[in-house]
């Protein structure tokens, strides 16, 4: 194996280690990782608590939302029926869409991943556990205000999509819209939060051995949600801020008759929102890559080719997204692509599906509630695939957009390539995370009530689509043909909410979770989950040579269990997890891992009450709440670069390695760079919304300021990249005073780029531009309102270096610190003068 690193692959023949373990190793090992007591639950960072509450808390917004689809479905179930008003029934349909889409489905998988991708990949923990505890928490803080507003008419009605202009300030005087808005773009960060966590994880931290080939595709599935999180989200995330922006200060972004486009909403929207059902689909495929070959003990048929099926639905995922916009009058040559490339998507998902089927057909499947989950789903996504082929069809979409035809395909799609398929793992997964199994017995009668339930509900719905009844309507005519079909779906959903209610009461009876020993691989299976693990995940982090480890070697689990690989105990006697290059795994450094402390808790307390608070246009108290989530932020990244006891450590078998990553072998660099790809994907976006406008109304728009604001502009950015720069050199020099020279190095970059910044906004006024009078000025304004956003960032970054100066705390042999915040003014710094270079050269001196 060709070494990334110069590790000496021949260390690993070191292992297992021979003799007894030292006295005392284990119980040092259990008093570093142990359990959170009463109140402490919510300063609990370990995964095996994170991850079960982050689960609970999806699978509470999914019974919610499952619950308004009932009251939908009873105000339906007969024509003109009185059972809910037609306000209500708006707010309750765009509640459900919502809640399914953003506080379920995403957050779901999410969960899972912070559950199990530990010990799949065989680490302690995620590299970054407060950050995924602070996620959990602000969604669920989050969440449930944002549901709560449906008990004070306060919910949105414009539809989980919220197409302007129904949701301008005209058609939606309310704050019901705010609340989406502001809700939605907030519950989307604590997404990016965890997909950060996620690639970083499955990147860095993969046991020794584990390469790229070896990875298991469960793992593959999660760093390819992860990324398509990335790419997808901050895209929502930029249309909820513009949206918002033009509610609030009447900039008229999709206002035509002020020079916006309320397609853009659509386009920017839909840039997430179609590949947001491959980013659900792709971990529940990935669950059943790894469900399918235990229940029918046999290795998955075509490994590779489905690990490529996965990275090419990603990727053709991106391009289907105006599909959804068929019907807008959308030039011919652009229907034709996206209807080609809506088509090929389901190539790769054919991939595998035959994979799948093809290991069934190889092995014993076993009819087990796991099985019969992962049977139904399969049938119930194909039957979904079908008709989503069909409306790929540009002719068949133009009779069927937004028909029941639309609901039914959706519905198929996503409750047979997600819903089933968790329900699946949650019975698959169940003796991993809790003491012990579910009942076989009650899991069968939910299953069979929830598929008999989805296609009494679904399947009509094509033919009422078809019929031409439309979606989002409250009520129908009598005598149309639509009385039974409605009433036998209401009578569907209801047997579908059974089977929910069954496998509900079966986790209240049987679930009890695992905090010193689980129920065992009742399965047999063969990933390194099963392995006998504690609240600190393996006892030892093996080494990794096959993809089916707990199969090719049956002593693995005596081996990791006496400590006889990486890690056996606290090598520094602290929480720890072994940091590996990103190719073939090979260990290059200790990595410390946080402690639990209530700083993520209250900062995602405080940061969700801010959110909430700018909902009803209380600026005073949501200005208050900011700055307390600020200084509990503040608080948790202190510690952060704090010397360690010993440079080097033995992490068993006589291998040292050091405690400390610097530069792009540091996790936190990786974490910092995938938060900057975020935020580059914001700007091109907000770049695209900027050419598109104009290209709709060239009309309207003005003259740039005098070129010479263009040189001082761009000038203070790049003074401020190279102060920067000079900053992170200087640090790294072991010399008197350079801690000092570096930190005044940044506060005069943050001056310089501060500088420019209020340069951009004054020429650009001074030049007659209004942000309310056309989409070219509320644009160029929001560019400038996100680069002043940044430049409140990188103050706050300025006051930390300042604050760790004048404790002490900068150190050369240290400078990660230093590297992330280099990294962040960097890029910060060159958007801005890019998007100076935009707004300013084009369409005047570029055409």
């Amino acid at each position: 194996m060709k070494s990334e690193t110069g590790f000496d692959h021949k260390l690993y023949e070191r292992f297992p280690t021979e003799g007894e373990r030292p006295e005392g190793e284990l119980e040092a090992l259990e008093k570093v990782w142990c359990g959170p007591k009463g109140w402490g639950w919510f300063t609990a960072i370990n995964n095996n608590y994170v991850g079960i509450l982050f689960i609970g808390a999806a699978f509470l917004f999914f019974t919610l939302a499952g619950i308004l689809a009932l009251v939908m479905r009873t105000q339906l179930a007969v024509p003109d029926a009185g059972f809910v008003g037609v306000d209500t029934y708006n707010q309750l349909f765009t509640m459900h869409g919502t809640i399914m889409m953003f506080l379920f489905a995403v957050p779901m998988v999410e969960a899972l991943a912070v559950l199990l991708l530990p010990q799949v990949l065989g680490a302690r923990d995620l590299p970054f556990p407060r950050l995924g505890a602070y996620a959990l928490w602000a969604y669920l803080v989050g969440g449930l205000i944002f549901f709560c507003s449906i008990f004070f008419s306060l919910a949105p009605d414009g539809g989980w999509f919220m197409y302007p202009p129904l949701t301008s300030k005209t058609y939606s005087p309310g704050i019901n819209a705010d609340f989406w808005l502001l809700g939605i773009g907030f519950i989307e960060i604590s997404a990016i939060a965890g997909a950060i966590e996620i690639i970083v994880g499955v990147m860095r931290t993969r046991a020794p051995g584990m390469t790229l080939a070896k990875m298991p595709i469960f793992a593959w599935a999660m760093l390819i949600f992860a990324v398509m999180i990335i790419i997808a989200f901050p895209s929502v995330i930029l249309a909820t801020t513009l949206m918002e922006l033009e509610r609030l200060f009447d900039w008229p972004f999709f206002d035509a008759a002020r020079g916006g486009d309320p397609l853009l909403w659509q386009h920017l929207f839909w840039f997430f929102g179609h590949p947001e059902v491959y980013i659900i689909f792709l971990p529940a495929a990935g669950a059943m890559s790894t469900m399918i070959p235990v229940i029918a003990r046999h290795r998955l048929v075509g490994h590779p080719l489905v690990v490529m099926a996965m990275l090419a639905t990603g990727f053709i995922s991106f391009g289907v997204w105006s599909h959804h916009m068929f019907t807008t009058g959308m030039p011919t040559m652009s229907v034709g692509f996206f209807s080609a490339a809506s088509m090929a998507v389901s190539l790769p998902a054919g991939v595998q599906v035959f994979a799948w089927i093809a290991t069934m057909a190889a092995g014993k499947m076993r009819f087990n509630v796991p099985g019969l989950f992962i049977l139904g789903g399969l049938l119930i996504f194909v039957m979904g695939g079908l008709t989503g082929v069909m409306v790929a069809m540009a002719p068949f979409d133009w009779v069927v957009h937004d028909t029941y035809f639309i609901v039914a395909h959706l519905h198929y799609v996503l409750i047979g390539g997600m819903v089933f398929p968790v329900f699946a793992a949650i019975y698959y997964w169940t003796p991993f995370a809790g003491r012990r199994r579910l009942s076989e017995r009650t899991g069968k009668i939910a299953f069979w009530l929830m598929f008999t339930g989805m296609h009494v509900t679904f399947l009509p719905m094509h033919l009422t689509g078809l019929m031409g009844m439309p979606r989002r309507v409250f009520t129908y005519l009598p005598d149309r043909g639509l009385d039974l079909v409605n009433l036998i779906s209401t009578v569907g959903a209801f047997l579908f909410a059974l089977g929910v209610l069954a496998v509900i009461i079966d986790l209240v009876r049987n679930f009890r979770p695992a905090t010193e020993g689980n129920a065992g691989n009742v399965f047999d299976s063969p990933g390194l989950e099963w392995l006998p693990s504690g609240l600190y995940s393996t006892r030892s982090i093996p080494v990794v040579k096959s993809l089916y480890p707990l199969w090719d070697n049956p002593e693995l689990m005596r081996e990791v269990k006496e400590g006889r690989y990486f890690l056996p105990g606290t090598a520094t006697g602290e929480r720890e997890t072994l940091i590996t290059s990103p190719l073939n795994a090979e260990p290059q450094y200790v990595a410390r891992m946080p402690t639990p402390s209530p700083w993520h808790f209250w900062g995602a307390i405080f940061t969700a009450v801010f959110f909430m608070l700018l909902v009803p246009s209380a600026y005073g108290p949501a200005a208050v709440a900011g700055v307390i989530a600020v200084v509990c932020l503040m608080g948790w990244a202190w510690k952060l670069d704090e010397p360690m006891s010993a440079e080097t450590v033995d992490v068993g078998a006589g291998i040292r390695l050091p405690t400390y990553g610097v530069g792009s072998t540091s996790h936190g660099w990786w974490a910092m760079t995938i938060l900057l790809f975020v935020a580059g994907v914001v700007a091109a976006m907000s770049m695209f919304s900027y050419v598109f406008l104009w290209s709709r109304r060239p009309d309207t728009w003005i003259d740039p300021p005098a070129m010479w604001s263009l040189i001082v502009v761009v000038g203070g950015y790049v003074l401020s990249i190279a102060l920067m720069l000079g900053a992170r050199k200087v640090v790294r020099l072991d010399r008197p005073r350079m801690a000092m020279i570096a930190t005044g190095m940044v506060v005069l970059a943050w001056a310089a780029m501060a500088a420019a910044w209020r340069i951009d906004w004054v020429t650009w006024s001074g030049a007659g531009l209004d942000p309310t009078r056309s989409g070219q000025g509320a644009t160029v304004f929001s560019f400038i309102g996100w680069q002043g956003f940044y430049v409140i960032v990188c103050a706050l970054m300025t006051l930390y270096v300042v604050m760790r100066w004048l404790r002490g705390r900068v150190s050369p042999a240290r400078p990660t610190s230093y590297d992330v915040i280099t990294l962040f003014f960097v890029f910060v710094a060159a958007q801005a003068g890019l998007a100076a270079l935009l707004t300013r050269l084009f369409p005047g001196v570029v055409l």
